[in-house]
């Protein structure tokens, strides 16, 4: 029910335009229990017709329900007196007084001709200052001038402001605009309702029967849901049993895969096992080598059974706990040893065993044995027979000196003679019949070392160029890393041969290629960063702001100002106000003139005036206001917008800077015959403050009404 007023009240943006009429015509067509729509020849898109048949029906459902038949601001002016003469049962319906502006009596009605009109200005003050110039005029209305850009349901008007509720049932949300309907709310039974009809019938009673019938009928057969049927607000809505979730169609059901979504409440150990609507958990269980799960015991595998052992031919397989072994088909005799294929072979003796026959006596390997026979001693040339005469041993040549190698030469023995070599670096020359030094740098250019080959007697040296040194080989050339003896005064980077010095940021590489100086950024391009002074540090700047007023931002470059009012460090007194400034602060004291009243902060009204003269020269309202702007503001510059809201056809204003300019600095121009505008003319090239009294004459049907602004102007340094 609350939700019906909800809605009603949202269609109210015709209400000055309703005609007495339309609006009786839509009670008739409610009473009578028709349908409310709009008058095809009402000009408004809500149509006084259609909001006075729909504030009726509210008033006599209240009355059918045996609710109280009470007034509802939210339903605004005149649905309201509607809603009250339908529910409390009057016959005659009383045409409602339309409620307009209070007007002057003029010979034609003025037309409205805006309540405020948008200007552009590049220096105009903000919408928040620009409401506070409207001297006279009405609260603005938001839900009125914005529609249904608002809130979701329901926009409330309130003084100065505005705020949004719900239609019943449904809950604002904390952005304080959107709604959303409440979990456990309940549906009407047709039982319920019928209960509600009183005995006595009218024409608008029948209809709430058949429409709650008509609702349970779109649920009769499970209506178009595949799984369950609701009725909400008056519609069918699907879902679905538990397990599933409504697909994209809004009727049919699809399963939930708990397995996939991590629904499921499997434990370790467990495979989860998805079905239709649920899920199974199996137990996991894994088994050793050798064993396979079956009946969910673990048990040997017969690999000799099911032939995958690799036993070869001669080998019988022997299963064994978790696996196997190979034994062989037939046992070796003495003498003979078994190979891999399971042969037996014939073991050499003589070969196999340290001392198989005796001093003097030859060995001879048969066939599972062997024999030792005495040994008949003759050595050839270059070997003699042992001291025991049982075998030959060579004779070294070179060792008892009866080579024949010359100088220089070396003697290498050999089994039964000896050979006579030169030195390694040197070669044999058939001439000199002598060894001779080879020039290994010559015969291999290139070849032996990375950079200088220089030859020595029977060897050569490799050497590096500067930058490297000899490598562990003796032939290839490493880079030295200069760095490690620091030749440089802060960084330094090895090159390969070489290295180069390099600074850090701040800094740069003086002439002599290993100091570092440091770099006054202030004294170059980076000194246009800081807005108010740079101050060179060793490799860098720092930005510094004025010692009072401002405060470094967080870029570090800005300095922002300090608003002393905002945290109490001004020295203002209880009766005066603080006013923040760019840099600084003032203390304003606002004090109303004699036969004036203080009706806000800001705002005098006139008490009262004893003659026609007093009453149009003297203000009827002195508003104060505050305006803050730099020394580099381009002039013309537009700073204050006043004028009359609402204004009206015929409306004429004047302006008239009355005080505060004798250095003419400002000066007010006209935009229309009802909005004039104050302006900076001439440029303030120092700081500076003003306090401008700035008066409109009104002329309004015939009559001067006089309204004074007293601006307080504070001209500041540029930001910094």
């Amino acid at each position: 029910m609350d939700g019906d007023i909800c809605r009603i009240a949202q269609q109210q943006c015709c209400v000055s335009a309703l005609r007495e009429s339309s609006c009786l015509a839509g009670m008739l067509a409610a009473r009578e229990g028709d349908a409310c729509g709009a008058e095809d020849s009402d000009p408004c898109a809500g149509s006084s017709y259609k909001q006075c048949c729909d504030c009726c029906s509210l008033g006599l459902r209240l009355r059918s329900e045996g609710r109280s038949c009470e007034s509802n601001i939210n339903l605004g002016y005149p649905c309201s007196h509607v809603m009250l003469s339908c529910c409390e049962g009057g016959d005659h319906f009383i045409h409602p007084e339309l409620k307009r502006h209070p007007e002057p009596v003029p010979t034609v009605t003025p037309e409205k001709v805006s309540e405020r009109e948008d200007h552009h200005e590049a220096l105009s003050i903000s919408s928040e200052s620009e409401l506070s110039n409207n001297l006279p005029g009405d609260d603005l209305d938001e839900c009125l001038l914005y529609g249904g850009e608002l809130c979701q349901h329901l926009c409330i008007n309130t003084v100065g402001s505005y705020k949004c509720s719900c239609f019943p049932e449904f809950t604002l949300q904390e952005d304080g605009t959107s709604c959303s309907p409440d979990p456990d709310r309940g549906q009407m039974t047709r039982l319920e309702a019928e209960a509600t009809i009183p005995p006595v019938a009218s024409p608008s009673q029948p209809i709430l029967v058949v429409s709650l019938q008509e609702e349970q009928d779109k649920c009769k057969d499970n209506g178009p849901c595949k799984h369950l049927c609701n009725i909400v607000e008056g519609d069918a809505v699907c879902s679905c049993m538990a397990g599933y979730t409504l697909m994209a169609d809004g009727v049919s059901c699809e399963d939930i895969n708990e397995c996939v979504t991590e629904r499921h409440t499997c434990q370790r150990r467990e495979h989860c096992v998805n079905t239709m609507g649920s899920f199974r958990c199996l137990q996991e269980l894994s088994c050793q080598p050798g064993h396979e799960l079956k009946d969910g015991e673990c048990v040997d595998i017969d690999e000799c059974k099911r032939g995958t052992h690799s036993c070869k031919v001669n080998f019988v397989c022997q299963n064994t706990e978790g696996s196997f072994y190979c034994e062989s088909k037939q046992r070796c005799m003495d003498g003979f040893l078994q190979d891999p294929e399971g042969n037996c072979v014939d073991i050499n003796e003589c070969t196999s065993l340290p001392e198989p026959c005796k001093p003097g006596f030859n060995c001879i390997n048969t066939v599972g044995s062997y024999t030792c026979q005495r040994n008949m001693l003759s050595c050839s040339r270059g070997y003699h027979s042992n001291e025991e005469g049982t075998r030959c041993v060579d004779v070294d040549e070179c060792q008892t000196g009866v080579h024949r190698c010359g100088e220089g030469q070396l003697c290498h023995n050999l089994p039964g003679g000896y050979r006579c070599d030169c030195k390694m670096g040197y070669q044999y020359d058939a001439f000199s019949r002598s060894c001779i030094d080879i020039n290994e740098c010559w015969n291999y250019p290139g070849r032996l070392c990375q950079h200088t080959c220089e030859n020595t007697p029977g060897s050569y040296h490799c050497t590096c160029s500067s930058g490297f040194r000899l490598s562990y080989d003796g032939k290839h050339c490493e880079d030295v890393n200069e760095c490690d003896n620091s030749p440089c005064s802060q960084e330094c980077a090895n090159v390969y041969g070489s290295y180069q010095c390099y600074c850090r940021q701040g800094f740069q590489l003086a002439e002599d290629g290993h100091s570092c100086k440091d770099i006054d950024e202030c004294t170059q391009s980076a000194g246009i960063l800081c807005t108010f002074r740079c101050v060179n540090v060793p490799g860098s700047y720092q930005c510094a702001c004025p010692e009072q007023g401002y405060t470094m931002a967080a870029n570090g470059r800005t300095c922002r100002d300090i608003d002393e009012c905002a945290i109490g460090t001004h020295n203002c007194s209880a009766a005066e106000t603080c006013y923040n400034i760019q840099g600084s602060f003032r203390c304003l004291s606002f004090e109303c003139p004699s036969n004036y009243r203080k009706v806000s902060d800001m705002r005098c009204e006139r008490i009262s005036c004893f003659n026609y003269l007093e009453c149009q020269n003297t203000p009827v309202r002195i508003t104060y206001y505050q305006l803050n702007f730099q020394t580099n503001i381009v002039v013309p510059a537009h700073i204050f917008r006043i004028g009359p809201s609402p204004a009206y056809a015929g409306d004429n204003i004047v302006l008239t800077i009355t005080k505060g300019n004798e250095e003419g600095f400002f000066s007010t121009r006209r935009l229309n015959s009802y909005t004039g505008i104050v302006y900076l003319q001439r440029q303030v090239k120092e700081p500076k403050d003003f306090l401008l009294d700035v008066e409109m004459k009104l002329w309004r049907q015939g009559t001067y009404t006089t309204f004074l602004a007293k601006i307080y102007i504070f001209i500041t340094a540029h930001a910094y």
